[in-house]
C-alpha cells in the first residue's frame, strides 16, 4: 500500500506553470503558422510545433535566435563595408589611371596619339579585367562567410535542441527552418510587446 502514497498528489506547481506555459506557446504558434504559405504549414506539425513550444518555455532559445541575429547583421554589415571599400578602390584606381591617360593625351604630339590610345585602350582594360575579377572573389568570399553563418546557426539551434533544425543545404529545409525562425521571433517580439504572461 505504501508504494502508491503520492501517486494521485498535486504535480509540483512548478510543472503546472511550464504546462501552462507549453500550451500558451504551442496555441501562439499554432495562430502564428496560419500566417505561413500553405506548402510550410503542411510541413508543421503538430508535433514540430509542440517540440519547438517546448524549446521555448524558458526563454533560452529566444536569446539564441536573438544573439545569432546581431551576429548576423553584423557579418552583413562588415561584409557590406568590405565591399563596398573594394569598389572604392577600383573606383579610385580607375579615376587615377584615366587621370594619367588625359594627362599623357594633352603632352603627346599629334602624330603618336593613334599609338598611345591603343596602349591607354588595353591598359584600361587590362585594369578592368582585374577589377571584375577581384570584385567576383570578394562576392564569392562573401557567399562562402555566409553559408558559413547559416551552417552556424543550424548547428547552434540543432545543439539547442530546437526542433527542425539542423545542418542542411537542402533548399526545402532551409525554407522549412526560416520559417521557424521567423515564428520564434514572432512570437519573441509578441511576448516583449505584450510583458511576460508566465513571468
Amino acid at each position: 500500500m505504501e508504494r502508491f502514497v503520492g501517486l494521485y498528489e498535486e504535480p509540483p506547481a512548478d510543472t503546472c506553470k511550464q504546462q501552462e506555459r507549453h500550451y500558451y506557446l504551442l496555441s501562439e504558434l499554432q495562430t502564428l503558422v496560419k500566417d505561413l504559405p500553405s506548402s510550410c504549414q503542411q510541413r508543421l506539425s503538430y508535433t514540430i510545433l509542440s517540440d519547438l513550444a517546448l524549446a521555448l518555455i524558458d526563454g533560452a532559445v529566444f536569446e539564441i535566435v536573438q544573439g545569432l541575429l546581431e551576429i548576423q547583421h553584423l557579418t552583413e554589415k562588415n561584409l557590406y563595408n568590405q565591399r563596398l571599400k573594394l569598389h572604392g578602390e577600383h573606383r579610385v584606381l580607375k579615376q587615377d589611371l584615366l587621370r594619367k591617360h588625359r594627362e599623357a593625351q594633352q603632352s603627346c604630339r599629334a602624330h603618336n596619339l593613334p599609338v598611345l590610345r591603343a596602349a591607354q585602350q588595353r591598359e584600361l582594360e587590362t585594369l578592368e579585367h582585374r577589377i571584375k575579377e577581384e570584385q567576383r572573389m570578394m562576392d564569392e568570399k562573401i557567399v562562402l562567410e555566409l553559408d558559413q553563418k547559416v551552417v552556424d546557426q543550424q548547428s547552434t539551434l540543432e545543439k539547442a535542441g530546437v526542433s527542425g533544425f539542423f545542418v542542411t543545404t537542402n533548399p526545402q529545409e532551409l525554407t522549412l527552418q526560416m520559417n521557424l525562425l521567423e515564428l520564434i521571433r514572432k512570437l519573441q517580439l509578441k511576448e516583449a510587446d505584450c510583458g511576460e504572461k508566465f513571468g
